[in-house]
């Protein structure tokens, strides 16, 4: 092997996780889509102020102020890397008005914030990381606290029985051709005890090389009755969960209605939307 070949770099290394990670995981279009629809449902009006807890590199914030001049957002997370790359990429390609109307903290989401929202949104099963009721109940107390006395919370969840498998490994190309990859998710542990589970997201690249566990998640598997038992104790006047409709073919549509019961399936995403 040439020196040139041996020192050039493979695909993962000259990867960036984030920018794989939106094309992978997030929609934020539908995202805010739904809020809007969600909100409609609640109040018969449109909702203006959204704040993205767990926010990451904030696509979603972006997203919404892009949606309308009137609207604005407030991103929090703890974590500055995914901040410092969302400034760089995601807030840098809107236009300065745009700019103006996001605004960012570096904090804990257990933290009481000015703007309220009008939706409050913890996407992406982030509020797993609570493994405790105490913990979850606290974090949806100070949550409503955060919301305009008409507001919404809105976070996604999973289920169905091939969530539960361990070692097991979901994959799907995400990009084809030489500039393409693959996406895999990797359910490596769930204690069937304490809920407990770690999960990994890689991805692998034409010339073979592979960015291993580039996130990485150790959560709590919360169920959705649970979640809306403790919506409730955190005094939230009600919720509701919203299911992805199938086409004739049981294909996900990625539409959601609201519903009372629905049919099980091995895998599943579903909203719950709590109503302050």
């Amino acid at each position: 092997m040439s020196r040139k070949n041996k020192n050039k770099k493979s695909l993962a290394e000259k990867a960036d996780k984030y920018s794989l990670y939106q094309q992978s995981v997030q929609s934020p279009e539908h995202e805010v889509e739904f809020f809007v629809q969600a909100y409609k449902d609640a109040y018969r009006k449109n909702p203006t102020m959204l704040r993205e807890d767990f926010c990451g590199t904030f696509a979603i914030c972006c997203e919404w102020v892009k949606l309308k001049n009137s609207n604005q957002a407030l991103g929090v997370d703890l974590d500055p890397e995914p901040l410092d790359w969302g400034r760089q990429n995601n807030l840098a390609k809107l236009t300065t008005s745009q700019q103006k109307r996001v605004r960012l903290v570096e904090q804990d989401v257990r933290k009481r914030n000015r703007p309220q929202a009008d939706v409050l949104a913890a996407q992406n099963f982030s509020f797993w990381i609570f493994k405790t009721r105490a913990e979850v109940v606290e974090y949806f107390k100070i949550a409503r606290s955060n919301l305009k006395s008409q507001g919404i919370m809105v976070m996604d969840m999973m289920g169905g029985s091939d969530c539960f498998i361990e070692d097991h490994t979901d994959k799907r190309t995400i990009v084809k051709g030489r500039k393409g990859f693959k996406y895999y998710w990797y359910q490596a542990r769930f204690d069937p005890i304490s809920h407990d589970t770690s999960f990994y997201i890689s991805f692998k690249f034409p010339d073979g090389s592979k960015l291993k566990n580039a996130f990485e998640y150790h959560w709590r598997f919360w169920s959705t009755p649970e979640i809306q038992e403790m919506l409730a104790e955190a005094g939230f006047r009600e919720s509701h969960v919203y299911w992805e409709e199938t086409d004739e073919d049981g294909e996900d549509t990625g539409e959601f209605l609201k519903v009372d019961t629905a049919e099980n399936a091995p895998s599943w995403i579903s909203y719950i939307v709590a109503v302050k």
